[in-house]
């Protein structure tokens, strides 16, 4: 009883999990969390902006207030549960190890930042400045859309890949911007004291200035400065251009590797087959971790209720489902072939039950189609006009069965 409630839990829990991970839409409250989620994250930030006029906050304030109770509440359920269901995010790991490795995530840390702030000053009501800054964490949570846009995990790809070249340029840009401060602010202390005044008013002015921004608000004054100016501005120009460059690249590397991989360059055999979970199937509660497939044999997708499923190793296989398992070719292997022989009134095997044919050794039968019924081949079993019988062949070339004329 005891572990039957366990295993109850655990269906539970998994199910909890797939609603709130993004991009899983094989059900419909799935779709429904998914739209919800991001229509409470659009009206929050909606209304947090709105509230920035005004004449609109004299109006509508409580109406604003409301909102974002509503949907603070929300991001602070969906946190929970994601709390309860890290165990399936990092299924690796302990329960307590998913749950920190949740709770330290980037994901994590935006989650907790979307609801926390606007609960601290009811405990700490001194900082309810500060905590309303904390707020605008929020938006990061639009980032999850990615799971819907090829596009948008295409830019994320390329930052992720190119994040060693990327963190080079902005140390060179860091070491450029702090010789320039020093530089200018040698220059023009003693011309403009209250302009520079230290070397953090330097700082502003290079990276100002490095990058193409230019505000105005402090410019030099002397000769030396403005050359050096002038040879920072054209310096500036090249370093930006630096991580523009290895965006840019990345982005031609990643199209071009995608379209490499679509016109499929190497040419390996992979078979596929699908089957169906009938309503007697021992695979039905299991997960395909728990199904034991054989080294080289993979289920490459789980078709569930017109919706195709990524076959992870958590997922709980129900009845109904088809599942599309695929299997390379072994190289240097006996040479097989799969044919059929469908029976006709004038073939021999008509009426013929399967333990008395005359067929080879090497051949045997796999599967016998009939209708749209599928029969397992025992010796009793009698073939029939229409059968389509499946043949496993160790040696390609076997001779076919031959019609009587």
């Amino acid at each position: 009883m005891r572990d039957e409630t366990k295993r109850k839990n655990e269906i539970l829990r998994q199910k909890l999990f797939r609603m709130v991970s993004v991009g899983v839409v094989d059900e419909p409250l799935n779709r429904a969390y998914d739209v919800i989620s991001t229509v409470a994250l659009v009206v929050n930030l909606l209304a947090a902006f709105l509230n920035t006029f005004d004449y609109l906050a004299t109006s509508y304030r409580p109406i604003f207030a409301n909102i974002e109770a509503v949907t603070v509440a929300f991001f602070a359920i969906d946190y929970v549960l994601r709390m309860y269901t890290a165990k399936y995010l990092y299924p690796s790991k302990s329960e307590s190890e998913a749950l920190f490795r949740y709770f330290i995530s980037f994901a994590g840390v935006i989650d907790l930042l979307s609801f926390l702030p606007y609960y601290l000053p009811v405990f700490f009501p001194a900082g309810a400045a500060a905590f309303r800054m904390f707020r605008v964490a929020r938006i990061m949570r639009l980032f999850r859309i990615n799971a819907y846009y090829d596009s948008l995990n295409v830019i994320t790809e390329v930052l992720v890949k190119k994040k060693q070249q990327l963190l080079s340029s902005v140390f060179i840009l860091a070491v450029l911007i702090l010789a320039s401060s020093l530089g200018m602010y040698s220059l023009e202390h003693e011309a403009q004291p209250e302009v520079f005044q230290n070397g953090f008013s330097g700082i502003w002015w290079a990276a100002s200035t490095l990058l193409t921004v230019g505000y105005g608000d402090i410019f030099p004054v002397t000769n030396a400065g403005r050359i050096m100016g002038i040879f920072i501005t054209f310096l500036g120009v090249g370093v930006v251009a630096i991580p523009t460059g290895i965006i840019s690249a990345g982005f031609v590397e990643q199209y071009t590797r995608l379209k490499r991989i679509g016109s499929g360059h190497k040419n390996d055999d992979v078979h596929f087959i699908t089957l169906e979970i009938g309503s007697k199937d021992k695979w039905i509660g299991k997960s395909i971790k728990e199904l034991g497939l054989p080294k080289g044999a993979i289920i490459v997708a789980v078709e569930r209720k017109g919706h195709t499923e990524i076959p992870r190793g958590d997922l709980i296989l129900l009845q109904g489902d088809r599942l599309i398992l695929a299997a390379e070719s072994l190289k240097n292997a006996t040479s097989i072939q799969i044919r059929e022989e469908t029976i006709t009134a004038k073939n021999p095997w008509n009426g013929v039950k399967i333990r008395d044919l005359d067929i080879s050794r090497q051949t045997f039968i796999v599967m016998v189609k009939r209708g749209k019924r599928t029969l397992i081949p025992r010796g009793e079993l009698t073939l029939a006009e229409g059968d389509v019988v499946l043949l496993y062949e160790k040696h390609a070339g076997t001779q076919q069965i031959e019609d009587d004329e």
